[in-house]
């Protein structure tokens, strides 16, 4: 069991490590369970020694709306592994007992939280170490049941920012939020293209004169170049679907698949360190 003391604003202590680092941080996304439960460990065990500084866990669910296909494809190969939400909690629990500083994000959708109950699922997370949760389909507006539960164990509650978010919501949601606030740079699902780094930048600071939070930015973040572009604008950069796309392409091969991992997330560390 991980104690309140040890895990305390450990997602405050990271972003505040890379603000005085002048450093971006590298968020990194992988479903558990995906390709199967052993492998999903032993990635998430890699992702902080390749660079990595926040890891967001997906919860695997049936219909993931918000999610493009590659991101789709690795729920549907985590659930026909069985993975359920308690094997997400001994996900962390077993990440936890090498590592105690690296936050780990669930992200997911609301219907498997609810079935399990806000009570029993924030005690869980609690336990096994969990620092912050996204909930896709939740909106904040009726978020406060659930925030009352994560607030007695100390998780941040993360909230998403779209393009189309407007001004009076924005306060809102960013009066709401804790950890950190994840915008999301597109219109559409995970995993889309065409991301306008200008119009990126200008809603960023937009959002910056509603909030002291960390801002990262997330969707059609496929490379290191793009990554740069993002990094010198946000507060972190996170990598979904171009990571998840190695997992797929490389399903039967975990020693290549885990090697090929490293060297994205490394390459990825590298130009956001180099970022002057």
């Amino acid at each position: 069991m991980i104690t309140l003391a040890e895990k305390h604003q450990r997602l405050e202590k990271r972003f505040d490590s890379l603000r005085k680092q002048n450093r971006a941080g590298l968020v990194t996304f992988i479903t558990a369970g995906d390709p199967n439960l052993q492998t999903a460990l032993e990635i998430m065990k890699g992702l902080p020694r390749a660079g990595s500084d926040v890891i967001e866990l997906g919860m695997p669910f049936t219909d993931p709306m918000a999610d493009g296909p590659v991101i789709q494809r690795a729920s549907e190969r985590a659930l026909a592994q069985n993975t359920n939400t308690d094997d997400v909690f001994n996900i962390v629990a077993d990440f936890r007992t090498k590592d105690k500083t690296t936050p780990v994000i669930l992200m997911g959708y609301l219907n498997p939280i609810e079935i399990m109950g806000y009570s029993k699922f924030t005690k869980k997370a609690s336990d096994t170490g969990v620092d912050g949760l996204i909930v896709v389909d939740l909106p904040p507006e009726e978020s406060s049941d659930l925030q009352e539960a994560l607030t007695l164990y100390d998780i941040d509650q993360i909230f998403l920012l779209s393009p189309t978010t407007i001004d009076k919501r924005l306060k809102m949601i960013c009066e709401a939020a804790s950890g950190f606030l994840y915008y999301v740079s597109l219109k559409g699902v995970t995993g889309s293209n065409q991301l306008d780094i200008k119009m990126v930048e200008e809603k960023i600071n937009e959002i910056r004169t509603k909030t002291t939070l960390p801002l990262a930015v997330g969707f059609g973040i496929k490379d290191v170049q793009v990554a740069e572009c993002v990094g010198r604008i946000s507060d972190a950069v996170v990598i979904g679907s171009a990571l998840v796309e190695i997992i797929a392409k490389h399903a039967k091969n975990t020693k290549e698949m885990k090697k090929r991992i490293s060297s994205f997330i490394s390459s990825l560390r590298k130009v956001l360190d180099n970022i002057q």
